[in-house]
């Protein structure tokens, strides 16, 4: 099977295909864990009937994204094994022992309390059932601590040595806690929190688009609107200092990022909004800009000198249109999600957030920003340090499995697209229709007005999930009335 690719060509882009299908559920779960935990919460301290409710709505979005999540990540593992098992034998006495502390202090944590999260409610007490909220909600952000810790490293990496061709750990604290730790975790857990609020945002507007006008939905959007607008404004700041650190640890990357090739020793750097990289001319066209903005931001003066690509040897740099542009694709859906949580605080003061159908359409069609502007910012990221696979110390190639031919990548890579468009697909669609079917009431109506029964426990893990997406559902016209 000859797909015109090499082994290394096709064992990157079979992970790349699998890490952009794994990523987006464990976002999405780490923020609606953090959601869920704040509802319940609310319902605690108010006795407020809509928190339950829509409690018992986020729930079952957050159950399938998280199932997803950990079904993804196993198989995603795999491929140390076999496509790049060099890489698991030279580096993995530092990734191995960083991947085990997760398991052992978030997936147990998680798992746990998942059950009493999932299947508790009613048997246990209400305090005993949040805190097993707040638990899963802990663990999805101490797991995320530690894959960043360990990506991480592999971008600044720090705290080892190499004896005999193997990298061996010297201080773990300096490995954990490595130079772009601290940036690259706090972005991605604001990135997560994000998605999972205009997720709750994009569905909000769906159902005001409609015409729902319950409490359930207005309060859906306005609590996610003010974390979009928190979290929003938070990325702004993490993000540029997170681009400092790669100035000062990455240059090349940024580099690419900038789309700047020559080094500006006499004049400030601009900031492009719009060119076409040539990599092979070393030059950019069609070049848009605003003159000495980018030395201004990245070295704080007017005419601050930033290292151009042409500094670095040409097999040491990252493919720089992927970078220049999945980077802008980031940003630019950021001002976006600002523009968004600012125009929302206008409307507020105005009393019209409820009642501006322009404003809504623009919200739903904001809803999967979130999903594009992560994978956008990975891409960056994970393009941008190549061809290193540990920035600076081992290549990508060094870290491919010897034993692995382009046709058996090839022929994988071909299952995987199959298997994850089938069973992916079909998890993405099954949330996709609970999102347009919406919250309904359970406990802020009673049962005869509202048109529905308790907030039953399930029995068993497959009943979590316990609705017919398919049945015309009149209770929601009901709701929309």
């Amino acid at each position: 099977m000859d797909l015109g690719l090499t082994a290394l060509e096709l064992a990157r882009i079979q992970f790349a295909f699998t890490v952009s299908f794994h990523i987006i559920f464990p976002a999405t779960s780490i923020g609606l864990a953090c959601f869920l935990a704040m509802l319940e919460w609310r319902w605690l301290r108010t006795n407020n009937p809509i928190y339950q409710d829509l409690f018992k709505f986020w729930i079952k979005i957050f159950a399938v994204a998280f199932g997803m999540g950990v079904v993804s990540g196993v198989v995603m593992s795999y491929q140390f094994g076999t496509n790049w098992s060099e890489f698991s034998r030279i580096a993995g006495s530092v990734t191995g022992p960083l991947l085990t502390y997760e398991v052992l202090s978030a997936f147990f944590l998680e798992a746990g309390f998942l059950g009493i999260m999932l299947f508790g409610w009613g048997r246990v007490s209400r305090k005993a059932h949040f805190f097993a909220t707040l638990m899963v909600a802990i663990g999805t952000c101490i797991s995320m601590f530690w894959i960043l810790s360990s990506n991480s490293w592999m971008q600044t990496p720090q705290g080892f040595a190499i004896e005999n061709g193997i990298i061996v750990p010297q201080d773990w604290w300096a490995i954990v806690f490595n130079p772009s730790f601290p940036y690259r975790f706090a972005h991605m857990a604001t990135a997560a929190f994000l998605v999972s609020a205009l997720l709750v945002v994009g569905t909000a507007a769906w159902h005001l688009i409609k015409g729902r006008r319950d409490e359930l939905i207005k309060k859906s959007f306005s609590m996610g609107l003010w974390m979009v607008l928190v979290t929003s404004l938070a990325q702004v700041f993490i993000g540029d200092n997170h681009g400092l650190n790669t100035l000062e640890h990455q240059p090349t990357k940024l580099a690419a990022i900038e789309g700047h090739w020559e080094t500006n020793h006499d004049h400030g750097m601009p900031l492009l909004l719009f060119a076409i990289p040539d990599m092979e001319n070393e030059q950019n066209k069609y070049e848009i800009g605003i003159p000495n903005l980018g030395s201004i931001i990245l070295k704080h003066s007017l005419n601050g000198t930033v290292t151009g690509l042409k500094d670095f040897a040409a097999e040491d740099r990252p493919n720089v249109t992927i970078v220049f542009w999945s980077f802008r694709v980031m940003v630019g859906l950021g001002m976006l999600m600002v523009t968004l949580s600012l125009i929302a605080l206008w409307l507020r003061k105005r009393n019209r957030l409820y009642e501006t159908s322009w404003f809504h359409k623009f919200a739903f069609i904001m809803g999967p920003s979130g999903y594009i502007a992560l994978l956008a910012g990975w891409v960056t990221t994970e393009v941008g340090r190549q061809p290193w696979v540990i920035y600076g110390v081992m290549r990508t190639k060094e870290g491919l499995s010897h034993t692995v031919s382009a046709d058996q990548v090839g022929l994988t890579l071909i299952i995987f697209v199959a298997v994850y468009t089938i069973v992916f697909g079909s998890g993405i669609y099954y949330i996709a229709k609970l999102l347009f079917k919406g919250p309904e009431f359970i406990y802020s109506q009673k049962p005869e007005i509202a048109g529905l029964g308790h907030f039953k426990t399930p029995m068993r893990p497959l009943s979590a999930v316990d609705e017919s997406i398919d049945d015309t559902d009149v209770r929601q016209e009901k709701n929309h009335d």
